[in-house]
């Protein structure tokens, strides 16, 4: 396991099916400190009037979704003020990545990035048991996080690396990873451009 000095957070976002929950537990593994606080955790919570995530977001769902956020990024700096190296896994797609990371980044702060093909996810998808897509057609997804999504920090794409190789590259490439103000401050000045 490794051993740090100093815990970090790690902001960990891909569509569905990219290998989130598996790398974010293996990632978390890796450190002798270490929580792994899953978003979908707090959309699994609402016991009643849990709003549906379809493409095409009701108001409500909308603001499930940014409660869910806001949870996510609170758990995850409080487990990092508890001296815990974190990883925060969700879908953070468009300027959402950007709005949890201005969350974090009082932390050391790394951003990584899942991107396998849309082949690749459509073939994972048909093996899993889960059944995150519902409405959501795999590429259009796909083509819409890979459009709308800043490139802040680390993307990977793991279309042909296991959890353990995928672990690895983020270790080996933490640099890559880091994410400052003034990288947000470039990503949300790029996104209001486009």
């Amino acid at each position: 396991m490794a051993e740090v000095s100093d815990a970090r957070v790690f902001l960990l976002t891909g569509v569905m099916a990219a290998g989130k929950s598996t790398v974010a537990e293996a990632l978390a593994g890796r450190f002798a400190r270490s929580a792994h606080v899953r978003g979908d955790a707090f959309r699994t919570a609402i016991v009643s009037g849990r709003a549906p995530i379809l493409p095409s977001l009701s108001p409500e769902a909308q603001a499930q979704l940014a409660l869910r956020r806001r949870l996510g990024s609170d758990v995850a700096l409080a487990y990092h003020e508890a001296g815990f190296t974190t990883v925060l896994q969700d879908i953070y797609l468009g300027e959402h990545l950007i709005e949890v990371a201005e969350r974090l980044i009082a932390t050391p702060l790394h951003v990584v990035v899942l991107f396998p093909s849309a082949r690749v996810v459509a073939e994972r998808k048909r093996s899993r048991t889960k059944t995150g897509y519902g409405d959501w057609e795999v590429e259009a997804l796909w083509a819409q996080f890979m459009d709308t999504t800043p490139r802040l920090g680390l993307w990977l794409d793991t279309s042909a690396l296991d959890v353990d190789e995928t672990v690895e590259a983020i270790l080996e490439d933490l640099e890559s990873s880091r994410v400052t103000v003034g990288d947000l401050a470039r990503a949300r000045r790029a996104l209001e451009k486009s």
